[in-house]
């Protein structure tokens, strides 16, 4: 019982890791290589595929093989959204196949999808089947164009701890500052790059670690209870 009480307590966060805009999950996880292996190593990385096939041209043609994929299709101004609901329940499922899942992390698209999704869940909305989301890694953000959607998922603050990423030079650095404002106590990291996956330099690389120690403690401390209670 004692040996596997550790085995438990030492389970490492679980990420569903949502990617961009006409990329796929092996892209993604491509682009995860810039950050250093023993960051990597201390989440569990999970990397589905977008369920709608690539509409149009990518923006990664020639740097990454296709086939390419996106979560939810909008028009040419953002302002409208297809197959949105499907997308919802896509996620649901992924969360229920490869769970326990306890954060999403995000990059552009996928990152839009992230952070909307724990107040979509909080209001009964989305992912109804499955555990709160408990953590957030957002990188080249923001909220969702969709004035309805997006009142729905940022009218509460979300309190669950997040990291944000932003670039100096990413178009999206101005909705990404203004997604701040709808969480509580969010860790930011800054680089100078625009809309890619960055690199961490020294001052980004002791923040992502203090994030994801905290969020490791709050698993481990959450497993813990679990199993006591399984014991009692």
């Amino acid at each position: 019982m004692g040996s596997e009480v550790e085995i438990i307590k030492r389970r490492k966060s679980r990420f569903l890791c949502l990617h961009g805009f006409r990329t796929s999950g092996h892209i993604l996880k491509t682009q995860l290589k810039k950050w250093p292996e023993y960051v990597l190593d201390k989440l569990d990385l999970v990397f589905p595929d977008a369920p709608f096939p690539c509409t149009g041209i990518s923006g990664v043609a020639g740097i990454f093989d296709p086939p390419y994929y996106e979560w939810y299709q909008p028009n040419k101004e953002f302002t409208e959204y297809t197959n949105f609901d499907e997308c919802l329940e896509y996620v649901q499922e992924c969360m229920i196949q490869h769970g326990p899942i306890d954060g999403l992390l995000g990059f552009s698209q996928g990152s839009f999808l992230s952070a909307a999704l724990p107040g979509l869940q909080a209001k009964g909305l989305a992912l109804t089947k499955v555990p709160k989301i408990k953590f957030l890694i957002i990188i080249s953000g923001g909220k969702l164009k969709i004035e309805d959607l997006s009142k729905k998922a940022f009218s509460d603050a979300i309190s669950c701890p997040s990291l944000h990423f932003l670039g100096e030079m990413d178009f999206l650095r101005p909705q990404g500052t203004d997604l701040l404002k709808s969480f509580v106590d969010p860790v930011v990291i800054h680089h100078h790059r625009g809309h890619t996956m960055p690199r961490l330099d020294e001052k980004g690389l002791e923040s992502m670690l203090s994030f994801l120690e905290k969020i490791q403690m709050e698993v481990t401390n959450e497993e813990g209870r679990d199993t006591n209670q399984e014991v009692q």
